[in-house]
């Protein structure tokens, strides 16, 4: 049997990982790749981070809509909103043209 590349410079962790994530999500196009090991680990924590107040603020946004006056900061600019918020569209696409 042939040694593959992955077995002879991966660890078994990493070849893992390779194979059911081929696409690096956190740079999928390698322009941080010349960059030192703690820089790429600091900005991959701000990114998660990042993401993690983006969620913070939808959800502020989602309460506002179905509760108002919940976010005071929001209150009289989200309009109620009295669907369902996870389920936005409930089968009515009268909104998209060409759709029946």
């Amino acid at each position: 049997m042939r040694p593959t590349a992955c077995s002879m410079t991966r660890s078994r962790t990493t070849c893992e990982e390779a194979r059911l994530l081929p696409l690096n999500l956190y740079d999928p196009f390698g322009f941080n790749k010349n960059q030192s090991s703690e820089k790429k680990e600091r900005r991959l924590v701000m990114e998660v981070n990042n993401g993690r107040l983006a969620m913070i603020g939808i959800m502020g946004f989602l309460a506002e809509g179905a509760v108002p006056g919940s976010v005071s900061l929001l209150k009289g600019v989200i309009p109620q909103y009295e669907g369902n918020v996870m389920i936005p569209f409930e089968g009515d696409f009268h909104w998209f043209p060409g759709n029946i």
